[in-house]
């Protein structure tokens, strides 16, 4: 059996829905890095658009800073239940407070 007729009678990697199914080790292991496998113009292109590959732009850098705070159980359930964007509130009412004293 040649390698092509091989590489046809794999499971394709979707279903009719279009849905990937779980990967085997198989699978895994005959994945090559783009760079390896795309046309050298078409991989440099993607690497450029992508600025530097693996690094966050300026725009995209964490200004952030990740802490550990305590609270009351019954403190943070309600803020949890204020919706998605609870700690970005949180941020904005400790900053308004810091403005004012």
């Amino acid at each position: 059996m040649s390698k092509h007729e091989s590489q046809t009678r794999r499971a394709p990697l979707t279903d009719t829905d279009g849905e990937v199914r779980e990967l085997t080790a198989e699978d895994i292991a005959r994945m090559r890095p783009a760079k390896e496998v795309l046309h050298p113009e078409l991989y440099t292109g993607l690497v450029q658009m992508n600025r530097r590959a693996g690094v966050r732009g300026p725009n995209r850098r964490p200004t952030k800073v990740q802490t550990a705070i305590r609270f009351d159980a019954d403190v943070l359930t309600a803020l949890r239940a204020t919706g998605r964007g609870w700690q970005t509130r949180v941020n904005n009412v400790m900053r308004d407070w810091l403005r004012k004293h």
